[in-house]
């Protein structure tokens, strides 16, 4: 039995939850609109300011899709509240990201810079301080596309084992290697 998908999502207030009649439900609020294409045997109601989530029967495939409906709408309706957030570090000398418009540019150690262009409904942001590492911050209501983006970032040049250097999730722990020994 789903556990997850028997709790209700609370909307909170600002938030609108509208069902189609081809199951399409949309999410509105603050900061933006989301919406979400849900499986036909899947029921979604909206009463009393909470939404639930019903499954026809226990078949697995219905189990299944029950708690990952609930999981999916109970992140949108967060996601147009409050937005998520992802921190990078840029760790490594010569290291840099910069913004140029609404583009990111990055040195990472290639012989090249890379430009990396959001998605659309992604901010950026880039702090830097003297003294401490770059910090580039991927903001935005959509949770999957949130975390995608910020994985791409990271995937661009992923931290090293002896080192430490590369891009890594903020307060990310990174398995440190003892380096080769001087020969006698």
């Amino acid at each position: 039995m789903s556990r997850i998908g028997n709790q209700s999502i609370e909307i909170g207030d600002g938030v609108t939850v509208d069902v189609a009649s081809n199951n399409v439900v949309s999410v509105s609020g603050p900061k933006g609109e989301l919406s979400l294409q849900v499986d036909p045997d899947i029921q979604i109601k909206v009463e009393d300011g909470e939404v639930s989530v019903h499954r026809p029967t226990d078949q697995k495939r219905h189990r299944a899709m029950h708690g990952l409906y609930r999981s999916l709408l109970d992140g949108m309706v967060e996601g147009v509240t409050e937005g998520y957030r992802k921190d990078l570090e840029i760790i490594g000398v010569g290291y840099r990201a910069q913004l140029s418009g609404d583009v990111l540019e990055l040195a990472l150690g290639f012989s090249h810079p890379i430009y990396f262009l959001p998605p659309e409904g992604i901010d950026l942001s880039v702090k830097e301080e003297r003294g401490k590492n770059t910090i580039v911050t991927v903001e935005g209501i959509d949770k999957q596309l949130v975390g995608q983006v910020a994985a791409k970032i990271r995937a661009l040049r992923p931290p090293e084992p002896y080192k430490g250097k590369g891009v890594r999730y903020v307060g990310e722990y990174v398995r440190r290697k003892a380096g080769k020994t001087a020969a006698r």
